[in-house]
């Protein structure tokens, strides 16, 4: 009966590990160094310069069901070394010899649904680094979800997610938008973008331990990923400029003029956003945005630009939130934005209060799982959140009503035009 028992579990086993398949993730677009950064590096082709004992490297893995699963590890070395590697709550002590190597880590069960680090800590070196790490060779029974087959700097950097607003039928020139970061969401590498508008956006960044901005840029008529190359008839033009502001231009993303003031906002507080959209009836249209600086109890024009050989009022009220900076993809960060209103050209303020939830194509490839939006009830605000490999998804599209609070924003706009 033994004998029977052994040879079905064998068969078992045997049909078990040739039904998986075998996945290669790649360091280069799914690991972090979460923990003393100065000591590692995650290159196009991996983990690279690991000289520190000190720094701690997590690579996330998306599994979508509960199943056993095994892992190996695959680098190169330069010197023999012994670094731990924890998964699922086991620390697996691996000697890694010097040249090309792929070594087996372990058989693991995942129990859960969702994104399960492995990481990496370096334990004894013989030479300058620990070693090199190219990847993880995963082989479980269905697919799970990381970065491949999509650009490893996007992935890195995480899903950027959207709120397109509802607007009236009536003619828009204002919109007037409040937010608020939640203490300890204040992530560098953060831009919390609160007036989108068809051909620009105005919102607030996390640039640095020291620095922070509020930014508004208009994109010019003329595509091209280089300021340079346009020609000077369809650049965008400075009308306005507010205390303290820099202008300049950007690129990349399409090009146009830019602006922004350095400003420390606080993460708990409330900042409201205002942008008008007029044409001049010259066949341009100027595009103006005003910031009330809470800490000071008073709104700053940021800048004033006009946009040669474009005739729109203000369309496409959206709001967004996205990580710039792809070594901070790994950290969560959360926005919300509440009380917002347009005001028509006629002067009739009117409250927004629907939502369409949205996201870019790392969300939309599958590249990553981490985002999400939604109405806080408590607060009475729409929110948005993303990176940092939580495990909850918003569908494409939800759509999202926020209660009606009727708190016309008061506006001297005739002490506007002075600023």
């Amino acid at each position: 009966m033994n004998k029977l028992l052994l040879a079905l579990f064998c068969v078992f086993w045997t049909t078990f590990l040739f039904s998986q398949q075998t996945y290669e993730v790649n360091l280069s677009g799914n690991a972090y160094v979460t923990s003393f950064r100065d000591g590692a590096t995650i290159t196009q082709s991996g983990l690279k310069k690991w000289i520190s004992e000190k720094s701690v490297i997590e690579t996330f893995i998306y599994f979508h069901k509960p199943e056993t699963i095994s892992i190996s590890i695959k680098g190169i070395a330069e010197s023999e070394s012994v670094i731990e590697i924890s998964f699922q709550r086991k620390k697996i002590k691996i000697a890694v010899p010097s040249g090309n190597f792929e070594i087996p880590v372990g058989t693991f069960q995942i129990r859960n649904v969702g994104y399960h680090p492995i990481k990496l800590q370096g334990i004894n070196k013989t030479g300058s680094e620990f070693t090199q790490i190219k990847s993880f060779i995963v082989r479980s029974n269905e697919k799970p979800t990381y970065v491949h087959d999509f650009s490893d700097y996007w992935g890195r950097r995480g899903p950027s997610v959207h709120f397109r607003y509802a607007m009236p039928k009536e003619t828009v020139e204002w919109f007037y938008n409040e937010i608020i970061v939640p203490k300890e969401n204040d992530v560098i590498g953060s831009f919390y973008m609160v007036n989108g508008f068809g051909e620009g956006y105005f919102g607030m960044q996390c640039n640095s331990e020291t620095e922070r901005r509020i930014l508004f840029s208009v994109w010019s008529p003329f595509d091209t990923q280089e300021p340079k190359l346009i020609p000077d008839s369809l650049k965008i033009k400075l009308l306005r400029k507010g205390e303290g502001v820099y202008i300049g231009e950007f690129g990349n993303e399409g090009s146009g003029g830019q602006s922004f003031l350095q400003y420390n906002w606080k993460a708990g507080k409330t900042y409201k956003f205002l942008t008008q959209v007029k044409p001049d009836d010259k066949g341009n249209t100027i595009y103006t945005s005003y910031f009330f600086a809470a800490d000071e109890n008073r709104w700053r024009l940021i800048a004033g630009f006009l946009r040669p050989q474009t005739n729109v009022y203000y369309t496409r009220a959206h709001s967004f939130l996205e990580n710039f900076i792809p070594e901070q993809g790994y950290l969560t960060r959360r926005v919300l934005f509440r009380n917002q209103w347009f005001r028509t050209s006629n002067g009739e303020w009117m409250e927004a209060n629907e939502s369409v939830f949205t996201y870019d194509e790392t969300a939309r490839k599958q590249a990553r799982l981490d985002y999400q939006g939604g109405y806080n009830k408590q607060e009475n605000a729409f929110y948005l959140q993303n990176c940092g490999f939580f495990n909850e998804s918003t569908p494409y599209k939800s759509k999202f009503t926020r209660k009606k609070e009727n708190k016309v924003p008061n506006i001297d706009f005739e002490q506007l035009e002075k600023l």
